[in-house]
């Protein structure tokens, strides 16, 4: 007479706990060992120089925002429109121009802006940083 099997319906973890275990011994030795990729910034000195009536560009995630305080005027620009409005405010004069980034900004980004700026001949061309304890 042939017996019926009956259909097991547990699962045996030991096998499962001893590879989280092994892997987990192996992550423990290995963490010290990896050096933390750390960037060393250069910081700014405690003397920082404020040109004269820059031009102020802005940027902030993908908004670009030219500000001039001589003419009193602040708007949102294309990139295109940045150059245009930066060599026409220095037709006058050798004006600055600075950029402030958002901190949340890309650097791509920032590149950018500072490579279209000088292709197109704007000689004077800064970030603004902040001053060191503020």
């Amino acid at each position: 007479m042939r017996r019926v099997r009956k259909p097991i319906n547990q699962i045996n973890v030991v096998p499962y706990i001893d590879v989280m275990l092994v892997l987990l011994i192996i992550f423990m030795v290995t963490a010290p060992l990896v050096a933390p990729g750390e960037i060393q910034l250069p910081s700014v000195g405690s003397k920082l120089t404020n040109p004269d009536n820059p031009l102020n560009v802005e940027l902030k995630g993908k908004t670009i925002k030219l500000t001039d305080k001589l003419a009193n005027t602040s708007r949102n620009v294309s990139r295109d429109q940045l150059v245009a409005d930066v060599l026409a405010a220095q037709a006058s004069g050798d004006r600055p121009v600075v950029i402030a980034a958002d901190k949340d900004a890309r650097y791509q980004d920032v590149l950018d802006i500072l490579d279209v700026l000088q292709r197109n001949g704007v000689k004077r061309v800064g970030l603004l940083a902040r001053p060191p304890g503020v």
